[in-house]
């Protein structure tokens, strides 16, 4: 399928990390891009790297996500040049490290809106839009932070929480439709994104379990073409998985308040 015949993919997050792997990963099989993220300048950086280098169409759209009608701004940029989306790839979201009671509210606001409430309002402004295309794709970044409470982490997992059970239900509602829903779950990813939480210490360790965005983004975008419900990489990710299905919750509670607290 050439590039003219494919549909646009709308990333989120796509300055850096997973984000921008996916956009690699997306544009070496021609499909065009809209990429959206807070960093004018890392955008653009990336649009013109994307186009010399697969020779697809990149367009930007520099937003702060977390702030109010963001997500109906992005939808009508959308609108106004009648981008034929055929995929939106939720991706953006960070975390917030620290005992809930000594973290700062706003900051955990502002996640909860970036985590979950963008999610929720791009995929209902735009499967309209989606359900124009004979074949459309939602993917939904979650964590293996989604399958148990983390203390410490406590608002952050509960967000993944909210966007893994948001996107088996949306999935099932739109079973019957041209729109494939998928939720990927990834765990520690070379990203920066433990630093950035505040989770300095944690960083260190995390290295040696760490995934590279590159290979995440790959069984991501096959996981979903595929058109595949819900994906977790990495051996000892899905291992955890099952570990945390059969061992009682406040055992794996308590052994994650023990790694986080570090």
């Amino acid at each position: 399928m050439s590039e003219k015949t494919k549909p646009y993919a709308l990333i989120t997050g796509a300055s850096k990390g997973i984000g921008k792997s996916i956009a690699y990963e997306l544009a070496k099989q021609g499909y065009p891009l809209l990429l959206v993220a807070r960093s004018e300048e890392e955008l653009k950086a990336l649009s013109d790297d994307l186009k010399v280098k697969y020779g697809i169409n990149a367009f930007i759209f520099s937003i702060d996500l977390s702030i109010n009608d963001a997500s109906v701004k992005v939808t009508n940029w959308i609108k106004r040049n009648n981008y034929p989306v055929g995929i939106l790839v939720n991706n953006a979201g960070y975390g917030v490290w620290g005992d809930f009671s000594q973290s700062s509210l706003t900051n955990q606001l502002g996640m909860m809106q970036l985590n979950m409430n963008v999610v929720v309002e791009l995929s209902h402004l735009l499967v309209p839009i989606l359900l124009q295309e004979k074949q459309a794709y939602i993917l939904n970044i979650s964590s293996t932070a989604a399958y148990q409470a983390v203390p410490t982490l406590a608002v952050y997992s509960a967000t993944k929480a909210f966007v893994l059970s948001f996107t088996r239900a949306l999935r099932f509602e739109l079973a019957q439709t041209s729109i494939s829903v998928t939720c990927f779950s990834p765990g520690p990813v070379d990203t920066g994104f433990a630093a950035r939480a505040g989770l300095d210490a944690f960083s260190k360790m995390a290295q040696k379990f760490n995934m590279q965005p590159d290979e995440v983004a790959k069984i991501a975008v096959k996981a979903l073409l595929n058109k595949k419900s819900e994906v977790i990489p990495g051996f000892t990710n899905i291992v955890s998985l099952y570990a945390n299905r059969i061992l009682p919750k406040a055992f794996i509670e308590k052994t994650a308040a023990g790694i986080y607290k570090i």
